[in-house]
């Protein structure tokens, strides 16, 4: 079994995913990646690591607008599923609306960064993720 940390990354755009995938491989960031392209993908595989003890992510990072079911339908079911829903959710969007921010945290969100535009802070950014989320958070 691998030791790494598992990270579910919840993104449909293929650019914005290119980017964070080249950002974690240039950091110093050692995790398990897994992927989902949208909401109802997102619920799958979260369905299938709460089945298996250990193998929850450690985080979530989770795009809002997807297609099937939103990111705040995932976040949403994730809060009211007793196998996933201690599970750090970082919400990882190119939203600064407001109303999306409180929406995130109302549905139980603990943490909202709006993606960066350039490389190099999207990387600063991955860091900063494994730092706090995957070495320094204590998890249920």
């Amino acid at each position: 079994m691998n030791d790494r940390p598992k990270m579910l990354i919840v993104e449909d755009n293929p650019d914005d995913l290119d980017l964070l995938k080249r950002a974690i491989r240039k950091s110093s960031v050692h995790v398990e990646c897994e992927i989902a392209t949208d909401g109802d993908a997102a619920v799958s595989a979260l369905e299938r690591a709460g089945a298996v003890e250990g193998r929850t992510p450690r985080v979530v990072l989770l795009d809002l607008k997807l297609p099937r079911r939103s990111g705040f339908e995932v976040l949403e079911w994730m809060r009211s599923d007793v196998a996933v829903r201690r599970v750090p959710v970082v919400i990882l969007t190119s939203s600064d609306n407001s109303d999306d921010l409180a929406r995130a945290y109302d549905l139980g969100a603990n943490s909202y960064l709006v993606k960066p535009v350039s490389p190099a802070a999207l990387s600063a950014m991955v860091e900063q993720i494994d730092a706090y989320w995957l070495r320094l958070n204590n998890v249920a």
